[in-house]
């Protein structure tokens, strides 16, 4: 199991400091104990990317992260919570050419029906931009952070793609996820 020590001691930095200036207003949800973990894991029926299962366990319940912040796993702060709006996404578009992705969790909302997810079949844990607007369920999944911990890194840095639209700046194009379609059938 990989450590992840350091980056849960600058994501808890950065929280802190969000506490601070006010972003977090609410404070941090308790963590989970694992055998919370381990009753979404099963409603799920995948395991979690194990970064995502420390941060969880071990740090809070949702509640923090970029923009909108960071879904509750299951019963928390956050209005949407993982598990249940991964299992309505698939319910929802089971059969139809918009089918949800197996193993994808969302995480986060961005709003206007966009999340960030994460693959939680992949090693490394992708993170996955669901953008449905443009209409098109072939071009609605795009590839945010080739790992979730890059991704985390850009919140505590400032540097995602997020940062970068708020201050008007263009972006570069997100490279589409090869698998979504192949994945959806699962």
């Amino acid at each position: 199991m990989a450590n992840y020590t350091e980056l849960l001691a600058r994501i808890a930095d950065r929280a802190r400091d969000d506490e601070e200036t006010g972003v977090l207003t609410a404070g941090l949800p308790a963590p989970l104990p694992e055998q919370t973990i381990d009753s979404a894991e099963e409603r799920l029926g995948f395991a979690l990317h194990p970064l995502l299962a420390t941060i969880y366990r071990d740090f809070a319940n949702g509640g923090f992260g970029p923009d909108e912040q960071l879904f509750s796993l299951t019963d928390g702060p956050t209005a949407e919570q993982a598990v249940e709006c991964y299992l309505q996404a698939r319910a929802r578009y089971a059969g139809t050419e918009w089918a949800w992705p197996e193993g994808v969790l969302p995480i986060l909302t961005w709003g206007c029906g966009m999340y960030a997810c994460v693959d939680c079949r992949s090693e490394e844990g992708t993170v996955l931009l669901f953008e449905p607007n443009p209409g098109d369920p072939d071009v609605a999944w795009w590839i945010d952070s080739p790992s979730l911990a890059a991704w985390f890194g850009h919140y505590v840095d400032d540097t995602g793609w997020w940062v970068k639209a708020e201050a008007g700046e263009d972006l570069d194009e997100m490279a589409p996820w090869p698998d979504a379609r192949e994945r959806a059938a699962t």
